[in-house]
């Protein structure tokens, strides 16, 4: 489910420029940081690289299962 939330422009800026770097829109990239940030305050003791390791697998399809587009 989509929800609509107001950013000023010059906030929005930053992940679009960001979320450039890994084809990701603004949007995308906002989540993408609000999933990384819930991660590290769940679990404080992992290293930056795990967390974005565990990200990368988690969007990875399960082995078996086909991704139909």
């Amino acid at each position: 489910m989509s929800k609509y939330v107001k950013f000023s422009k010059k906030l929005f800026e930053q992940p679009k420029i960001s979320g450039n770097v890994d084809h990701r829109s603004g949007s995308e990239q906002i989540e993408h940081w609000s999933q990384f940030g819930k991660m590290v305050q769940e679990n404080p003791d992992l290293s930056f690289s795990l967390i974005c390791e565990i990200l990368i697998a988690d969007q990875e399809p399960v082995i078996g299962q086909y991704v139909l587009s």
